[in-house]
């Protein structure tokens, strides 16, 4: 064991892939560890064992999961000393009984299900013997910088037959809105000032749960609620994952009304047509489509709105497909993830006909790139010349010296461009009202004015 943490069982490096959610499940893991004795590592060289939480909600992002454990594996073995690696998340939630076999470099395999026993398994495979039970934190969490994300719920019900998450995450499942909130708490008490609500499917979050007593039986009163929480702190609240149909009167009420909570709408509609939609295992259609959004920007004035076009779904005809460009194009939406269909193993997709050849899936892709960035630029240059609050997330490295990186309430972090401020204006942490002098691609330039 290292001798570098004479105080501590040992040291633990961790890797994290895929989404935000991974990243809270990576930060559960270590606030875990800690608890129980274990140091952060922050080169693997110093590390007594390494976590990888991987991701597979891709077949390209299984293959980039096992590619960077690969790549751990061979560092470790090139080192002076031997670092177990444990691999953790979705991957061994979906593949958990052939990875053994297949990946002999790895030292335990630990799924979705199973994180909350993370000590033990360290435990084991460090040799620690305990004479007591590791200590639990109540609120299981080291975030440090200001913005956190805050997962209420896990898992889905919508089996969207393109998709392998309810597989690989179970049934849905909120969680409770105690939890949550003091949660929130604890991450506004120790600095944090944006809090961003995540799940795979934020809009039905209550549904689940006992609808009797006190306190938020839905999205629009937890959002409510989170914005008690977080009182008198300054503290934006942003709300991601949301589904067409989780736009309820109450929750766009909500979104309006309450000061704290960020007019900023996450709803990936994957597709406009009606038919291409069904084939998803999806509802809606392009009118109903038009009709949300059309309300949407009438009801919360300088809404952004965020979506994902999933390309080449099966059976997709290049009518679909400009369909689809039209709708973007005419919806204009603020930010847009594009995809190309994957088809994923134990998935319907996967087995429909009418799948389309890499080539043509390529080229629209490609096509739909070029629209969703000129929609985005188009949005992020509008900003030119108005002023708005920023968030000051950390410090960068130019060619020119250092500079202020941050975002404003516009962009979710680490998703929609940033913001560069001179490095003498702020410091990280602040939240600062910024007028935005000049911008490119999804990037802003800005100097502080208050």
């Amino acid at each position: 064991m290292s001798q570098q943490f004479e105080d501590a069982f040992g040291s633990v490096y961790y890797i994290t892939l895929g989404c935000a959610k991974n990243e809270v499940d990576t930060d559960r893991m270590r606030s875990l560890l800690l608890a129980a004795g274990y140091e952060v590592a922050y080169d693997v060289s110093e590390a007594d064992l390494a976590i990888v939480n991987t991701c597979s909600f891709l077949a390209s992002a299984t293959e980039e999961s096992i590619e960077a454990t690969l790549a751990l594996a061979e560092e470790v073995a090139d080192g002076v000393r031997s670092v177990p690696i444990v691999m953790c998340g979705c991957v061994p939630s979906r593949y958990g009984d052939d990875l053994p076999g297949e990946l002999p470099e790895v030292a335990a395999f630990v799924r979705t299900d199973e994180e909350d026993g993370i000590v033990a398994v360290v435990d084991r495979l460090l040799g620690v013997g305990r004479s007591a039970p590791a200590f639990v934190p109540d609120v299981k969490r080291t975030v440090e910088g200001s913005v956190a994300y805050v997962k209420i719920s896990d898992g889905c019900d919508r089996f969207c037959s393109f998709c392998a998450i309810p597989y690989i995450r179970g049934r849905y499942h909120s969680r409770p809105a105690e939890r949550i909130l003091a949660e929130v708490r604890d991450l506004v008490d120790s600095g944090v000032r944006e809090i961003v609500l995540i799940g795979q499917d934020t809009g039905i979050w209550g549904e689940d749960l006992p609808q009797e007593g006190e306190g938020p039986h839905n999205l629009a009163q937890l959002l409510v609620a989170v914005a008690g929480a977080v009182r008198p702190e300054r503290v934006w609240i942003r709300v991601l994952y949301l589904q067409p149909e989780g736009m309820t009167d109450e929750l766009i009420a909500a979104i309006r009304d309450t000061p704290e909570v960020l007019p900023y709408i996450d709803i990936p509609v994957q597709h406009c047509s009606a038919r291409v939609l069904s084939a998803m295992n999806r509802s809606g259609s392009e009118a109903e489509l038009d009709a949300l959004f059309e309300r949407l920007r009438r009801e919360i004035p300088g809404m952004i709105i965020r979506t994902t076009y999933l390309v080449g779904f099966p059976g997709e005809t290049l009518d679909d497909h400009e369909q689809m460009l039209a709708f973007m194009d005419r919806t204009g939406f603020d930010y847009t993830s594009v995809f190309a269909f994957s088809p994923e193993d134990g998935t319907r997709a996967a087995r429909m006909e009418g799948q389309l050849d890499e080539d043509e899936k390529l080229e629209r892709t490609q096509a739909a790139i070029d629209l969703a960035e000129s929609l985005g630029f188009a949005a992020t240059a509008s900003h030119v010349g108005e002023t708005a609050e920023v968030i000051v997330d950390g410090i960068e490295e130019t060619d020119e010296g250092p500079e202020l990186i941050g975002h404003a309430w516009f962009q979710a972090p680490d998703s929609d461009g940033a913001v560069h401020l001179d490095a003498t204006e702020a410091a990280v942490g602040d939240i600062v009202t910024v007028e935005f002098t000049d911008s490119f691609c999804y990037e802003l330039i800005g100097h502080v004015i208050g």
